[in-house]
């Protein structure tokens, strides 16, 4: 026990020197958040892109009118069956959330970044119907929060490493 506390003890030095950064170092001043309050969302179609449209404003810091900089986003929300009984009815879907995601700069429209996110969730088909659509559509609303946190995630990323407007 001794030695193994002994043996960390003489390792922590060398974790310090490892050239770890904070992400968000600065605080609300620093690089990636300012980089991240100068992107706009643009309009996402249908319900799902409501839902992931809102989730990427919450997550930026707020809506921006006149960003430089604009996230285009297209949605593929699909729903899927599988488990399926011996009268083919299905007891389990999945439900998918799939984006494909642009950082373009607003005054020229070159793409900085292209990339993709996506998430997927079991449902449990149940004899009521409205259960099952309720199932359905929280689903949908965790997926949205979990697709747009890999948005900003990746987005942060970029920021540190060329910090959006330089």
């Amino acid at each position: 026990m001794m030695r193994r506390l002994a043996l960390s003890l003489l390792l922590l030095p060398l974790v310090a020197g490892c050239g770890l950064k904070p992400l968000y170092a600065g605080g609300a001043s620093g690089t990636v958040a300012t980089s991240l309050a100068a992107i706009s969302v643009a309009p996402i179609p249908e319900r799902s892109g409501w839902l992931m449209r809102n989730a990427l404003i919450d997550r930026l810091g707020g809506e921006q009118k006149n960003a430089p900089y604009r996230l285009e986003v297209d949605l593929d929300d699909d729903i899927s069956g599988f488990g399926i009984r011996g009268d083919r009815s299905v007891t389990r879907e999945r439900r998918t959330l799939r984006a494909r995601y642009r950082l373009v700069q607003a005054s020229s429209g070159l793409v900085l970044l292209d990339a993709t996110a996506g998430s997927d969730a079991g449902i449990d088909v149940v004899s009521s119907p409205y259960a099952t659509v309720a199932a359905e559509q929280t689903a949908l609303e965790r997926l949205s929060k979990v697709v747009a946190d890999q948005i900003v995630a990746r987005l942060a990323l970029y920021a540190s490493s060329r910090p959006i407007g330089q």
